[in-house]
């Protein structure tokens, strides 16, 4: 493990270059309030209901547990929060990693991760998990395609209304991903060669979620070695403008793409132009 910790510290250190930040960890109370503003501006919560608080952040660390951010010069511009599951299992979970909307499209995210799976490794720890909204396109992409993580499961209404400025009053249905960190798919994702499965190149695929010719969710047929399960190109711009059509696309998707991740592992991946790429028992390589 001492090897491919030290890989991945490598890997780490690259990607906060590449970002143009200073990833590190944080335990002062003025960096931990930091990151609970960061938050704050990011998704304007319901104020009853923050994805988390400075105590909580102060108590996490102090029992060990995982809080990074990322530093453009002395602003912070990205966080990054875990915490541990189950000693047998030498998993940990991440709750929640977000950037500042200035710095997107920088892969200051990529960098949090990377920096995140480093220290895991050093602590023994060989997985993590996390959630995201399955309609979200990028989340997807960067979760299963850029960083080369597994679903594990489909969690509907997962966290019950959050009332924040992302969620909106729609469902909360999340995919969890399992990084299993020295898996060979992620090991290579890591170092900038991540699999990129093509919908377009999928063979004999079948349409299990089409989009018709007004972005509406078309459903289709599940029965094929691999399916493909489309979603909005921004569900959250959709949520606004039309959230009858996005509340149309949870359940479409929950539909389809739940009974097919229950089924057990497969290979899932992501494609740019807005599908999952669901094979069966198969892994991308």
């Amino acid at each position: 493990m001492t090897g491919i910790a030290e890989t991945a510290a490598h890997a780490a250190e690259a990607a906060s270059r590449a970002a143009g930040v200073r990833v590190r960890d944080l335990t002062d109370l003025p960096d931990l309030d930091a990151v609970y503003r960061l938050y704050d501006d990011i998704w304007r919560p319901d104020p009853t209901n923050p994805p988390v608080t400075t105590e909580l952040l102060r108590a996490l660390t102090k029992g060990g547990n995982h809080v990074a951010g990322a530093y453009d010069g002395t602003t912070l511009v990205g966080a990054s929060v875990a915490f541990f599951g189950p000693p047998a299992d030498r998993v940990m979970h991440s709750h929640v990693t977000g950037v500042a909307p200035t710095s997107l499209g920088r892969d200051v995210g990529f960098a949090l991760k990377l920096h995140q799976r480093a220290w895991a490794l050093r602590r023994g720890v060989t997985a993590i998990t996390w959630t995201f909204d399955p309609l979200v396109s990028r989340n997807a992409y960067f979760n299963l395609a850029k960083l080369g993580g597994a679903v594990a499961e489909y969690l509907p209404d997962f966290y019950g209304g959050m009332r924040d400025a992302i969620n909106g009053d729609d469902a909360t249905d999340r995919l969890l991903v399992r990084w299993d960190l020295a898996a060979p798919e992620v090991e290579a994702a890591c170092a900038g060669s991540p699999a990129r499965p093509d919908a377009e190149r999928a063979g004999a695929a079948v349409v299990a979620l089409g989009r018709d010719e007004r972005g509406a969710p078309v459903p289709g047929s599940t029965d094929g070695g691999t399916v493909l399960v489309a979603v909005p190109p921004d569900v959250t711009a959709l949520r606004r403008t039309d959230p009858g059509l996005a509340r149309r696309w949870r359940v479409a998707v929950r539909e389809v793409l739940s009974p097919l991740v229950a089924e057990g592992p497969r290979a899932t991946g992501f494609d740019r132009a807005g599908w999952y790429v669901i094979s069966r028992g198969e892994r991308w390589s």
